[in-house]
């Protein structure tokens, strides 16, 4: 059973949201404020983290970021952590994500949209298990940048780099195109499931944090229109 991480300082919609992950068939845990959120990740790391961006104590963006801090194999560095807020300035969004979300939804929100959100940064730490021949060669070069598309490892002049589930995704989609521009409406469909478009900032802000991690000039932006891996 999914266990999953809820971080919600109103009662009422933590419970309500509790009840209705549950019926779902979701394992929940339950904390008001990001002490507690930390506290209780630090016990046991759940499959999944659903932080309000507000919390007393330590905001959910400051709780992301302890999450993370972990550094690579650590539980925090793999956790699909989505993040909900009543807040939708695009400045909100983009601080969230770059502190280490890997989506951002806004409140009020139906249930069903939650759930497949949950559903859909879960399947990106599996996607990209798939199987390949011996006989192919999984080992790409893009620069100083390499992608293992069988061990999904990226490496940046030989050092392996840490990357969240969605940002490897990312990187592999690109990889599995090599010098292709995919655009921004693809990038949202295949790798967050927003089948007919989504919220473009979402790709902005994960494409921003791989630049930080693999250097500024190895994803091409092409204006306008996506962006592609330079060889």
């Amino acid at each position: 059973m999914t266990d999953v991480l809820l971080v919600e300082d109103d009662p009422l919609l933590r419970e309500a949201t509790q009840l209705s992950l549950e019926r779902y068939g979701f394992q929940v845990r339950t904390a008001s404020d990001g002490r507690a959120g930390l506290a209780e990740f630090l016990t046991r790391a759940p499959d999944i983290a659903v932080l309000d961006v507000m919390l007393p104590h330590l905001d959910g963006v400051s709780l992301v970021r302890r999450m993370r801090a972990g550094g690579a194999g650590s539980a925090g560095s793999q956790l699909p952590v989505l993040m909900v807020s009543a807040r939708t300035d695009p400045v909100d969004v983009v601080i969230g994500l770059e502190a280490g979300a890997d989506d951002y939804l806004t409140k009020p929100y139906d249930i069903p949209v939650l759930v497949a959100r949950i559903r859909a940064a879960l399947r990106r730490t599996t996607d990209y298990s798939r199987s390949v021949p011996e006989e192919e060669t999984t080992l790409q070069r893009f620069g100083d940048v390499t992608v293992d598309t069988a061990s999904m490892e990226v490496r940046w002049n030989g050092r392996l780099v840490d990357l969240t589930p969605t940002e490897r995704k990312l990187v592999l989609e690109f990889a599995d195109q090599p010098g292709v521009t995919l655009s921004r409406a693809t990038l949202l469909e295949r790798v967050w499931d927003y089948a007919g478009g989504g919220d473009h900032r979402v790709l902005d802000a994960h494409v921003q944090r791989l630049r930080a991690k693999i250097g500024r000039d190895r994803i091409v932006t092409v204006r306008g229109f996506g962006y592609r891996l330079a060889p």
